[in-house]
């Protein structure tokens, strides 16, 4: 073993000990944000919660960024790189089917993708970081996000105001209920999908059911519509690049012998490339104006760009995926494949090297295998003794390979 390794294995038995001696802490954090969700752009209290425990350690907060967002540093002893972690804050708009101590108090909201496990988790990561100043060359700038679950997305917000200015790398991490407890999935490269949001109003002329020859009905064209769409995936998509269409709402409000004037219909586009995804809005347009019109129908077609393409940087995280190794073992690491679900932790991929990884939180011996977002998801809690400690390792070791 070299010096190095000697070091690195030795701050990582440190930072495990004082993660565990966190962790009932943290759990604490995690349950107090777990019983008050907010909406996005909404985390009023939230936000006071985390700027307050960020003052108890010692640090200076910046509130109001991207309305309720929050960043502090924490500076070291020695001049360095600055290396952002970010945790987002914002809930769903689900109403809890759980019944536990700690479920939300909130009607109609839920912490039902784990924001607030990473909100708790990268105060405990604070805590120890805020005792380690000393072996610290550079800044850690914590990133408490809102609105990742609605567009335009929290961190697109926080770019544009600044928040990152100066940061040489970002790292996040999100829960994950796939992967068990104690295990962390990571992925080089491109990793989640972009997400475009697809709208179709499908305008005919309505009548009698009894009589389809003295209308242009709506429904039948938007039937079509439908079918033909799925050749934007099928038959322009290169079959080696991964990308979704579907339509998942379709509202014809007629009866059985009412054939409506309109059809409003509504969907979404994924993909992993920004430049097939951009030809792809050309060929859903193009389509849907060739399908409707020869049909004699009209059409509105509202594509609403959503998140980008999250790309983890790859020699980022392949030192992230070495430390990750030396911190919980190369037999609890999972090398993820691609996800065609989307994050806004993109937008910061775009600007400067970023590498977002997953935290196992499943446990199926005491029935914790429900999905994101859904009313019974949970989170075992013993992930948030892994979560805390290797932010904070994955942070120092880090400021030290950028420093190099």
């Amino acid at each position: 073993m070299t010096h190095s390794d000697s070091n690195r294995t030795e701050r990582a038995d440190r930072i495990r000990s004082r993660a565990q001696s966190l962790h009932q802490q943290v759990t604490t954090w995690r349950r107090h944000l777990h019983q008050h969700p907010e909406l996005a752009f909404e985390e009023h209290q939230t936000a006071a919660f985390v700027a307050e425990n960020l003052k108890q350690l010692g640090l200076s907060p910046l509130t109001g960024i991207a309305k309720t967002g929050i960043t502090a540093e924490i500076k070291g002893k020695r001049p360095g790189p600055t290396l952002a972690l970010r945790a987002d804050m914002d809930a769903l708009p689900i109403q809890e089917e759980n019944e536990t101590e700690y479920k939300s108090r909130n009607p109609g909201c839920m912490h039902a993708c784990g924001h607030d496990a990473h909100t708790s988790s990268l105060l405990g990561t604070a805590a120890i970081l805020c005792e380690m100043r000393e072996e610290m060359a550079g800044t850690i700038r914590l990133v408490f996000q809102p609105s990742e679950e609605k567009l335009p997305g929290g961190a697109s917000v926080m770019l544009a105001e600044g928040a990152l200015q100066g940061v040489q790398s970002i790292v996040g991490q999100h829960v994950m209920p796939i992967l068990d407890v104690g295990k962390i999935g990571i992925r080089s490269g491109r990793y989640m999908a972009s997400a475009d949001e697809l709208y179709f109003t499908v305008k005919g002329r309505g009548g009698h059911g009894a009589q389809p020859h003295t209308v242009i009905d709506p429904v039948v064209i938007a039937s079509h519509l439908i079918l033909a769409l799925q050749q934007v995936v099928s038959r322009k998509a290169d079959p080696r690049l991964p990308s979704v269409l579907s339509i998942g709402t379709v509202q014809a409000l007629g009866a059985t012998n009412i054939i409506p004037e309109v059809v409003r219909m509504e969907g979404t586009f994924r993909t992993f490339d920004e430049s097939w995804r951009a030809q792809a809005h050309g060929h859903i347009r193009s389509i849907a104006h060739g399908i409707v019109e020869g049909m004699g129908g009209t059409v509105d077609v509202d594509i609403r760009r959503g998140y980008p393409v999250l790309n983890n940087d790859p020699a980022l995280t392949e030192q992230v995926r070495s430390d990750i190794v030396a911190f919980i073992g190369e037999e609890n690491v999972v090398d993820l494949d691609l996800w065609m679900a989307s994050e806004d932790f993109a937008y910061y991929t775009q600007q400067m090297p970023g590498c977002f990884y997953r935290l196992g939180t499943r446990n199926e011996a005491r029935g914790i295998v429900h999905g994101l977002h859904t009313p019974r998801f949970d989170i075992d809690e013993a992930a948030l003794g892994h979560s805390t400690g290797l932010m904070a390792f994955l942070a120092l070791q880090g400021l030290e390979a950028q420093a190099v």
